[in-house]
């Protein structure tokens, strides 16, 4: 049985050391497409970069990110059409993000795919484990707010400003509050 790499690891779910040299050579394009984006003018730009725009696994149409903006890797993030993130939104895509189409995200919305080792020798030897997050159409997730790892939320949800969603989130509700609970829906 053949050996897997870290990124086959981490793609699979499996604990994986981010610390490795494939992993750092896709962080070092991000990073030249996230500054290339953060740095140019507005008006040059769009609404999403064009060195961004290539990176990133999907684009829909009129997609708008405001700078600054920070993603681990960007390949796995998929944008549907309008979707708009405000200025300071981060993420960690060690693992598939998808957004769907006419979602919005407040300024300083994170979201976080990676979830380090509990073990804190492992954890200090790099290991981490990436898990999806999945965002319906039409949702709205308010300033400030985190999305924590294997979360989805459902189409036409709204998460309130500065919620920690650490579970999923029906369709159509509401969650406010650290941990995220549930308002109605």
């Amino acid at each position: 049985m053949p050996v897997m790499t870290e990124k086959e690891k981490m793609l699979a779910g499996e604990w994986y050391r981010c610390q490795d040299p494939e992993l750092e050579a896709m962080q070092a394009r991000a990073r030249a497409a996230v500054h290339a984006h953060n740095h140019m003018a507005p008006d040059r730009r769009g609404g999403i970069a064009p060195d961004l725009r290539a990176l990133m696994a999907q684009v829909g149409r009129e997609v708008y990110i405001e700078a600054p903006f920070h993603c681990a890797y960007g390949v796995h993030i998929s944008l549907g059409d309008h979707v708009y993130m405000n200025a300071g939104c981060t993420i960690l895509d060690t693992a598939p993000v998808t957004i769907g189409a006419q979602s919005m995200l407040g300024p300083g919305v994170q979201l976080y795919c990676p979830q380090h080792h509990k073990d804190r020798v492992k954890r200090s030897a790099g290991l981490e484990q990436a898990r999806p997050i999945t965002i319906g159409r039409e949702v709205w997730i308010g300033g400030g707010a985190i999305i924590l790892s294997g979360v989805r939320i459902g189409d036409g949800a709204i998460v309130g400003a500065g919620a920690v969603v650490t579970r999923d989130v029906p369709a159509e509700a509401t969650v406010v509050g650290n941990p995220a609970r549930l308002l109605h829906g």
